[in-house]
């Protein structure tokens, strides 16, 4: 089963790369992570949860490693802000770049979940986050 898993979690990678126009696998494995350490800080607890459940080991750890002590959830985050923040988690300053592979990442990820995390997912988010993950 782990064979399973490590090789969803390559095509995965690999499709991200495709999908976002990125040289290599690492800059895609770099994206990812980036996106889902910055997704896990801004889903609630439940849905943090149930999304880490439903993904393969190595992207769930990702998912739910970050935190803050004092951190409060950004009910009115604008789209451009998330993607500010996952710019800089990936090493990147442009966030009108980071559109790309965000959009990459949660295209992936809503093929390895099912439709009712999916939907947990979208309701958890800020409405202008929630609109680019519906849109992927």
């Amino acid at each position: 089963m782990a064979e399973t898993n490590g090789a969803n979690v390559a095509a995965y990678y690999q499709h991200i790369q495709e999908d976002a126009h990125l040289r290599t696998e690492p800059h895609a494995e770099r994206w990812s992570t980036a996106v889902l350490n910055t997704l896990g800080l801004y889903l609630d607890k439940g849905t943090r949860k149930s999304l880490a459940s439903a993904l393969p080991d190595e992207l769930s750890a990702d998912l739910r490693k970050k935190f803050w002590l004092a951190h409060f959830r950004d009910a009115d985050m604008s789209k451009e802000e998330f993607l500010e923040r996952v710019a800089r988690r990936s090493g990147n300053t442009d966030a009108k770049f980071a559109a790309t592979p965000t959009t990459a990442v949660f295209h992936n990820l809503k093929t390895l979940i099912n439709k009712e995390v999916n939907q947990q997912v979208a309701d958890s988010l800020a409405p202008a986050v929630s609109k680019l993950w519906q849109g992927a």
